[in-house]
């Protein structure tokens, strides 16, 4: 018995809970004060077509109303952080999915709870409130997949409960993309051979997703069958990768601006690999333009956690694969992080150690790019973001950037 516990329009409720003014109004949370796409929409702006990804520029067309607030990580790092405490006390075998959803195995909960699932998602819905004022809706099913298509049946503060015995049925017709984990290019193989909803799966050997995806191929298999073998992890992952990305301003061309937003993401990889102690030597450095994406591995001499030694791959990058299109989105992706500490280059000592450490204990203090390199001048309060690798516990790098202006916990104001 597998619950998926997934808050609703997390970012705005919360923005709604600590201001009474904006309940029951449509409200858009954007990524930064500069910020031009919604990262969270209330309940009230989605009748209007309003979602996450929606550039603001077209919110405000189809909702005259709409209310736009700078997106808080700090705050909502903080209200997760009491939930997700909340939510061990139903059951220790907890795995924190994002920063809004949780999974809990509830396998060896079940004679506590005299083996009555929706008793257990109604005290899950309560401990929830309980701990944050926020509502959630709760899926409950033999599986993680089906466990987690389940909760999104009926949000907000929605209860569906599948049994085992019903689940595969249940998602026979729903094309592979309902599950998650099936983007469109892997729904694409699928339907080369046939599958394009969860009962073809059955019309197929298991060993040809194996054959194309391995191990993730043969869950595949299994999940479309209501049969995902994949536990709730509760132990931390080591990371295998760290990445950054961005979607930027509409019509962005200007090489001054790309660059700027490059350094950017450049700087926070760093930060974020310097909290994790951890280094990183092969890059995959990426632009969206019209046509698509294109893509380059680009390597440093030597593993390094410096923001600007990445910045100069990107700057190469650009050099290379750039020749002023508009460019839509960008990331940076760094493969392999290993530990600090290995034997460096005996001629050449790491660069802008000094002045990272310098950086970063200010920052630390006084919050994320108070002090910043001077291409980001005017830039740095754009993107306060929470790491996709938090956890309440901490990040597995240890790192969540903390909106200017905003204390970290334990710091007084000066």
């Amino acid at each position: 018995m597998i619950a998926l516990v997934d808050m609703d329009a997390f970012f705005a409720a919360v923005e709604q809970h600590d201001n009474p003014s904006l309940r029951g109004r449509p409200v858009g949370v954007v990524n930064g004060e500069r910020g031009s796409t919604i990262i969270a929409a209330s309940y009230e702006a989605r009748p209007f077509g309003i979602r996450t990804g929606t550039q603001w520029s077209e919110a405000r067309e189809r909702c005259r109303e709409i209310v736009r607030i700078v997106a808080r990580p700090a705050r909502y790092a903080e209200v997760s952080g009491r939930i997700m405490t909340a939510l061990a006390e139903v059951s220790p075998e907890i795995e924190v999915f994002s920063v809004d959803e949780a999974f809990l195995d509830l396998t060896s909960c079940q004679d506590y709870y005299r083996h009555d699932p929706q008793r257990i998602a109604c005290l899950i819905q309560k401990t929830v409130h309980k701990a944050s004022g926020l509502s959630c809706s709760v899926g409950i099913a033999g599986d993680k997949t089906t466990a987690k298509w389940a909760a999104r049946q009926q949000k907000p503060h929605g209860l569906v409960v599948i049994h085992p015995d019903e689940a595969e049925a249940l998602l026979a017709p729903l094309p592979l993309t309902e599950l998650c984990g099936i983007g469109p290019g892997i729904a694409e193989f699928f339907a080369h051979y046939g599958v394009r909803v969860c009962g073809d799966m059955r019309k197929i050997p298991i060993s040809v997703p194996a054959r194309r995806f391995g191990n993730l191929g043969r869950r595949l298999w299994l999940m479309a069958q209501a049969r995902d073998p994949a536990p709730v992890e509760t132990r931390r992952r080591e990371q295998k990768s760290i990445s950054h990305g961005k979607i930027l301003p509409p019509d962005t061309r200007d090489p001054v601006v790309l660059q700027t937003f490059y350094m950017h993401l450049a700087e926070k990889m760093g930060v974020r690999l310097r909290r994790g102690g951890l280094v990183v030597r092969d890059f995959h450095i990426g632009l969206r333009a019209p046509e698509g994406w294109r893509q380059a591995w680009l390597q440093v001499e030597q593993p390094t956690d410096d923001g600007l030694a990445i910045f100069q791959l990107c700057k190469r990058f650009l050099r290379q694969h750039w020749f002023g299109e508009v460019v839509r989105q960008i990331h940076i992706h760094g493969g392999s992080p290993c530990p600090t500490g290995q034997q460096p280059d005996f001629f050449e000592p790491p660069p802008g150690r000094d002045s990272n450490r310098v950086m970063d204990e200010v920052n630390s203090q006084f919050g994320a790019f108070t002090l910043h390199r001077g291409l980001m001048h005017g830039h740095a309060r754009t993107a306060p973001i929470i790491s996709p690798a938090w956890a309440h516990h901490g990040t597995a790098s240890g790192f969540l950037t903390i909106t200017p202006g905003t204390e970290p916990k334990g710091r007084k104001k000066r």
